[in-house]
């Protein structure tokens, strides 16, 4: 095990040591919780990085979902033309967010629809959803729904629509933090079309790191939030709640039409923060200007620096070359305040100029940034779930903000259990 190596293991237990000072009752924490969800992460993390098997899987699933994204672009290219046209074809006039990204979305939501209307996808989560319950001791509602968010985002609560109302602040707790430190299967494509031409195998560690990430919220959602109840659905098996369609045709309508509502709202989203963040950019920035010419220094006071400096020890934690360690830091604090798509974007971008000198570095980082742990998606989770189960707005407000803390915390404990097993000798590095 190389320097580097150790330090992502050791930065493990450090990320757990902070969730366990912000808990709210430091002596009702399950360690039995804590010990099965590292544990099972770093076994995941071993077979994905350093099992040749676990590599060949790997690199399968890469070159599978890189040929979905392809024929999930097909319908783009048809509506917008050259617009459309990845980077690197012919007739491309260069990467658009809006024609080549975002409709790719449309197609993942209908596909997982049709998956969901034949019974597949709530095959694979109940059957895992029983096993993390069975060996985690977690109730039966929230293993459901944390397992349906490797598969979907905010939708995930529909499959416990029926329990929400009866939910202890823990569940919710764990509920929140799952959804915020994953991603949906349905906005993968959209990041690897971001980073492709960067990052030749980053669909293969997107999907593991969707796959590593529900270990590490459950982790520290259960030491930030401990039970201090007794779940309803606690030792019981849940069937999870399907909405109604009557066909594969309009499972399909269905969920075309929700992706094109998730385009929308990303849209929408990325409108409304960039210009706030910029506004508060303008602000501080013109303090800073003053602070810089008193004091004689340099340093940068906008709102994603700012949150940077917070965040560089803590990004030291996950085994990155030091020098690289304020980019990315900066990509942390980004990703808090203008969500994952602009700090993945920064990514492409500091790659393709050399910016982060380190390959581990940059493999790292996509982990780190693997998830909606922003203040934009806390606000549309807790609207989300208040809107699904009205009784429990206020306790949805109460557990928001510690949900985003340990989805933070638990997304650079997934880059944590990567990085103790990325080498320079793995075929994943490249």
């Amino acid at each position: 095990m190389g320097l580097y190596n150790l330090i992502s293991f050791i930065g493990i237990f450090v990320l757990m040591g902070i969730a366990w000072l912000f808990s709210t009752n430091r002596r009702l924490v399950n360690w039995r919780v804590v010990l099965w969800g590292t544990s099972l992460q770093l076994a995941f993390a071993a077979f994905i990085f350093a099992v040749p098997a676990g590599q060949k899987v790997f690199l399968y699933i890469n070159g599978l979902v890189l040929k979905l994204v392809e024929v999930a672009g097909e319908g783009a290219k048809f509506l917008f033309g050259p617009l459309a046209q990845p980077p690197g074809t012919e007739g491309s006039i260069g990467f658009i967010l809006a024609f080549q990204a975002l409709p790719t979305i449309i197609f993942f939501a209908a596909l997982l629809s049709l998956l969901y209307h034949f019974g597949v996808l709530p095959w694979l989560i109940e059957s895992f959803s029983k096993i993390f319950a069975r060996w985690m001791r977690l109730s039966g509602a929230e293993s459901l729904c944390v397992t349906s968010n490797i598969f979907v985002g905010v939708e995930s609560t529909l499959t416990v629509r029926p329990y929400l109302e009866r939910m202890t602040l823990s569940e919710l707790c764990t509920i929140m933090t799952s959804m915020m430190g994953n991603t949906a299967s349905s906005v993968l494509a959209f990041y690897v079309l971001i980073l492709l031409p960067t990052f030749p195998n980053i669909a293969g560690h997107l999907v593991s790191a969707t796959l590593l990430s529900w270990p590490a919220g459950i982790v520290m959602a259960k030491l930030m939030f401990p039970e201090e109840e007794k779940p309803e659905t606690l030792g019981a098996d849940v069937k999870a709640w399907r909405p109604p369609s009557s066909n594969a045709i309009e499972s399909i309508l269905n969920g075309a039409t929700d992706g094109g509502k998730m385009i929308f709202g990303i849209a929408t989203m990325l409108l409304a923060v960039l210009g706030l963040v910029g506004l508060l950019n303008l602000m501080t920035t013109f303090v800073g200007d003053w602070i810089n010419l008193l004091l004689g220094t340099k340093l940068d006071f906008t709102l994603q620096a700012l949150l940077g400096y917070l965040f560089y020890p803590l990004t030291l934690l996950l085994g990155i070359n030091p020098q690289d360690a304020p980019a990315i830091a900066r990509l942390i604090g980004e990703r808090m305040v203008v969500t994952e798509v602009t700090a993945y974007q920064d990514l492409a971008k500091m790659l393709a100029q050399g910016q982060i000198i380190d390959k581990r570095s940059a493999v790292l980082a996509t982990y780190a940034l693997c998830g909606f742990a922003h203040v934009a998606s806390l606000g549309i989770f807790i609207g989300g779930i208040s809107a699904l189960a009205p009784g429990r707005a206020k306790d949805m407000a109460i557990v928001g903000f510690r949900a985003l803390w340990a989805a933070t915390l638990s997304l650079l404990m997934l880059a944590c259990a990567a990085g103790v097993f990325l080498t320079r000798g793995s075929v994943l590095f490249g």
